[in-house]
């Protein structure tokens, strides 16, 4: 009885929260508006305050960007401020993957040569590195540099013996990531918190696979890139699926529950976005679904942090579409709703 009391009260607010999200019809009336006209509305939405206070520093599409990430920032803030004990527990440690996410774009950016007002356009502070912390970091000159200035912090280890291979560190920090939050899970005794990570570390590695399959990397060299830990892909599935060549490993996926999401689409060549997309939105499903035989539960929450990622992705991939003139129909297909 205890667990459902704790998580009545946020998971009452992250409905609340979750009713105020743009309805999915509205994309493709977006795919027909010009972009003033698209700012204009989520400006009259719950993205309002975001779009007046930055409207003084940005316009066009720059307003819109930073509009969608600060409001990201700021809710994700808001589920960790309302919640309490285990909840606010299991909400801090998912929302360690921004963290994880900034980090990678401070280094890529980094290591590109990026002037810092690009790279800060790509940051969210929804983790526990602050705003201020990250502008701090950023203004650090080199990626070694950017690296000691993380010493201390749970990432550190990840990061240090950097040797100039990006796809290695980027790897480092994920497994860490998500080895911490097992723990944390496993720690807390959540069941279904856990059941939830490695569901979601399953269709990580499904996206990397495919993508590394059609690059036709070698066995040892994607199953360095995979994170352990998944719900159904264990480590002797992924040692398998590494080694099978791409039509081998297509078929080989009809034994998992994830193989219904992208059956029509897994040949050869279909685009990679495509298959992504598909994987996403089994991710929302799954989510949607296990929350609603488990409404007084972590689920809820985590159902509506996806969610809400999800209609920040979309709306910025309408308005990038349509600032580079995409067409409509690839647009459509990036878009999970």
């Amino acid at each position: 009885m205890g667990n459902t009391v704790k998580y009545a009260y946020i998971v009452a607010r992250v409905r609340a929260m979750k009713s105020k999200l743009i309805p999915k019809e509205m994309y493709p009336k977006f795919l027909n508006m010009e972009i003033p006209e698209i700012t204009r509305f989520i400006g009259e939405s719950e993205y309002k305050n975001d779009v007046e206070e930055l409207g003084k520093k940005y316009s066009g599409t720059d307003l819109f960007e930073h509009a969608l990430n600060q409001n990201l920032a700021l809710t994700y803030r808001k589920l960790i401020e309302v919640s309490q004990n285990e909840a606010n527990l299991l909400i801090t440690e998912y929302l360690r993957s921004w963290d994880i996410w900034n980090i990678k774009t401070i280094i890529r950016g980094k290591f590109s040569g990026a002037k810092e007002e690009e790279i800060l356009e790509d940051l969210v502070s929804a983790g526990q590195l602050g705003y201020r912390d990250l502008l701090e970091i950023i203004k650090v000159g080199t990626v070694e540099g950017v690296i000691a200035a993380l010493e201390g912090t749970p990432y550190y280890p990840a990061l240090e013996g950097f040797k100039g291979n990006l796809a290695e560190i980027e790897n480092n920090l994920d497994r860490t990531y998500y080895s911490n939050i097992i723990k944390a899970a496993e720690d807390t005794g959540n069941k279904l918190f856990l059941k939830f990570l490695r569901t979601e570390i399953d269709l990580k590695n499904l996206k990397m696979l495919f993508r590394m399959k059609r690059a036709g990397m070698e066995r040892d060299e994607i199953t360095k890139l995979l994170i352990p830990g998944g719900m159904e892909l264990k480590a002797n599935d992924l040692a398998r699926l590494s080694s099978l060549t791409f039509p081998e490993f297509v078929r080989a996926l009809e034994e998992y529950s994830y193989w219904e999401a992208i059956a029509d689409i897994s040949n050869e060549f279909t685009s990679l976005i495509n298959i992504e997309t598909r994987l996403d939105k089994y991710g929302l499903v799954y989510a949607s679904r296990i929350s609603y035989y488990y409404p007084l539960s972590v689920l809820p929450i985590l159902d509506y942090i996806l969610s809400k990622k999800i209609e920040v992705d979309n709306l910025r991939m309408i308005v990038r579409g349509k600032e580079t003139t995409l067409p409509e129909e690839i647009i459509k297909a990036h878009l999970v709703m």
